[in-house]
């Protein structure tokens, strides 16, 4: 990418990716405000930070976007989500510096996108930065020409960089059209070719071989010492995860059986789990789990509640099953709201501080636990110094058989002392001051929680979690769907607003299809084909036999992508794919069955060497090779005898 080079001497770039974040959330009607833009009008939290900028921000849509043809300006598209902490340490330093802002609102449009909300504009920009730069993150920062073709991104910028940034696309864009209208070319060509899969015409023969060369391509990164993959960050990627036990089941391979119970022992063990209040933070900073980015996510706390209860159901392992358990207190605690939708985030920030809700001072411990602080600071690892930056982040790195041996205490006094401990931490953490929760309501993430609750409710029996998943399934249909099966994605304040992407549709008729497989209620195996219906309606290209991530009824972007590749949340590819091989076996639908079958031959070649980042995929794959068992029960104990297959 030649003319890409233009602008590599601009500024060094300060590449810090965000998965952190928000500040208390902004009381309108607290104080009067000296600024207050379009942002005021919608109702993301993320953007409504924002609203009192002395930046001139507009939401993604039409008046922007006429605006900057109409005024030939260029657009400056910024981007992040409410739990980002990099999104925000630059708008404390440049959004809300007034000089800079004059800047920006006098030469470009200036547009907020709530990545959460709009993942389909996250997409188009972030491809864009990565082509630039070789890497992305958020606050993704993109400024393009008034068509919306990018020019040139990047992610934080400290102020004297974007000052110094804009000012240098803004002479460039003006002055020298001709380059700037080439590069835009350029980098639009690179987003719409990015993940675009085109139909192989090759007839495959799949094998128990092809898996062992995954598994064989991707053995060699992964951390059996400590979990995951090598190095540092450490994200848990639970589809990558169950991949691996799914593998082992299949083909007994003892490496994945480790890497797979290591990885859950170390994430259960480690900071990145809320020992105190139950739920996993976004991902580890460091190689062993330790030091969380401390934002908690829906997603990542529903993927890996499934992932603990498939993990229970086969190791037995009680500490997972108390990991289940915790975990979906911390969400009937705070991230579900009395409709029975779940909650986006809460923030990594609490009074400005980074994880200073969560962190312990060991007087402070001392005082609290009585007797048992010397214990139990010594199974967290707690010192006076402190762990972490001054303070103490409380983790476990001995195992309990070593712990209790050494303090010469039966297991089941430590559990006793730990769980009295818990309570009691538990109620004073609470006075403290929150972090911000985003208490908007996503489809796709909601979808992805009803699963972990059915998945928790098949492996222990609570009949609570099935209520609980049947609610949120009701409640997706009554507020989030339309009587033609079209979702949307987003429900805040009464309002659901946003056309939904393929995530949502995909993840939606997964959940449904796991929620009729646990009652045998044909109401929910209807729901999902109704909704697939619409989806190959609207989202399916049969040039490629593969999905859009946006409907055909959307205003267009400048690329109509496809998402391919499994992440810390699965493609919705992949999850179509499942989807489509569950419903063409119950339905007998041979259509369905062709489409998964085809969209595993065209993404093969890729996939075998991409390891975690193909294994939704993967475990498709696993069904194609062996078929998996139908069985059909009868009688009037068929839920009880559906029971006991759980186990």
């Amino acid at each position: 990418m030649r003319t890409i080079s233009v602008f590599l001497y601009i500024c060094s770039l300060s590449l810090y990716s965000c998965e952190q974040s928000n500040e208390n959330a902004v009381n309108m009607a607290s104080e009067e405000k000296k600024y207050t833009n379009e942002l005021i009008k919608e109702s993301s939290p993320y953007l409504l930070q924002h609203a009192h900028n002395p930046v001139n921000w507009y939401p993604w849509g039409e008046k922007a976007l006429e605006k900057a043809v109409r005024e030939n300006k260029p657009i400056i598209v910024s981007i992040g989500y409410a739990a980002c902490h990099w999104c925000h340490v630059m708008e404390h330093e440049s959004f809300e510096d007034e000089e800079i802002a004059t800047y920006m609102n006098d030469h470009f449009i200036c547009i907020k996108v709530d990545r959460e909300e709009r993942p389909d504009i996250d997409q188009v920009y972030m491809n864009a930065v990565q082509l630039i730069t070789g890497q992305g993150g958020w606050p993704l920062n993109c400024i393009t020409l008034p068509d919306g073709r990018p020019v040139y991104g990047g992610t934080y910028f400290n102020k004297k960089q974007w000052l110094h940034l804009l000012k240098q696309l803004d002479a460039f864009i003006n002055q020298e059209t001709d380059k700037a209208n080439e590069q835009a070319i350029t980098l639009t060509k690179g987003i719409k070719s990015t993940e675009y899969i085109q139909f192989n015409n090759n007839k495959t023969q799949h094998s128990i071989s092809d898996l062992e060369d995954v598994f064989n391509h991707w053995q060699p990164n992964i951390d059996f010492i400590n979990g995951g993959s090598k190095g540092a960050p450490k994200f848990p990627l639970p589809i990558g995860v169950q991949f691996l036990l799914d593998y082992h089941c299949l083909t007994k391979n003892k490496e994945a059986l480790k890497a797979f119970t290591t990885t859950l022992d170390k994430m259960a063990y480690g900071g990145i789990y809320d020992h105190i209040g139950g739920g996993f933070a976004r991902y580890s900073t460091d190689a062993i789990w330790k030091v969380p980015h401390f934002e908690k996510m829906l997603y990542d706390n529903a993927q890996l509640v499934s992932l603990y209860a498939n993990a229970y159901q086969f190791t037995k392992n009680e500490h997972y099953k108390t990991i289940i358990i915790e975990t979906l207190e911390f969400i009937e605690r705070e991230m579900t709201s009395d409709e029975g939708g779940f909650y986006a985030s809460l923030d990594a920030d609490s009074e400005g501080v980074e994880g200073k809700f969560y962190v312990w001072d060991k007087v402070e411990l001392d005082q609290l636990l009585g007797e048992d602080a010397a214990l139990i600071q010594d199974y967290y690892n707690v010192t006076s110094a402190g762990n972490w930056e001054g303070a103490n982040i409380l983790y476990n790195t001995a195992n309990d058989p070593e712990f209790t041996a050494k303090h010469n205490i039966s297991t089941q006094t430590l559990h006793a002392k730990l769980m009295q401990a818990k309570k009691k931490l538990l109620k004073i953490r609470d006075n403290r001051i929150r972090p911000a929760l985003d208490d908007k309501i996503l489809t796709s993430w909601n979808a992805l929680m009803l699963k972990g609750y059915v998945n928790a409710y098949n492996v222990l029996g609570d009949e609570k979690y099935l209520a609980t998943a049947l609610k949120n399934a009701d409640f997706i249909i009554n507020n989030c769907m339309d009587q033609d099966g079209k979702l949307n994605r987003n429900f805040k304040n009464g309002q659901s607003t946003i056309n939904g992407f393929l995530d949502d549709y995909a993840f939606t008729i997964g959940a449904f299809i796991e929620l009729y497989q646990s009652t045998f209620d044909k109401k929910w195996l209807n729901k999902a084909n109704e909704l697939t219906k619409y989806v190959m309606e609207h989202f399916y290209d049969s040039e490629s036999s593969m999905f859009f991530y946006t409907s055909d009824l959307d205003p267009a972007l400048i690329a109509r992508k496809m998402e391919i590749s499994d992440n810390v949340i699965p493609a919705s590819n992949s999850e179509m794919a499942k989807n489509l091989f569950k419903l063409g076996k119950y339905f007998y639908n041979n259509e369905y069955l062709a489409i998964a079958n085809q969209m595993i031959n065209n993404i093969k070649d890729k996939a075998n060497a991409a390891g975690p980042y193909y294994a939704n995929w993967h475990l498709l794959l696993m069904w194609i090779i062996k078929d998996p068992f139908e069985v059909a029960i009868v009688g009037e104990d068929y839920l009880k005898i559906r029971k006991e297959f759980d186990q």
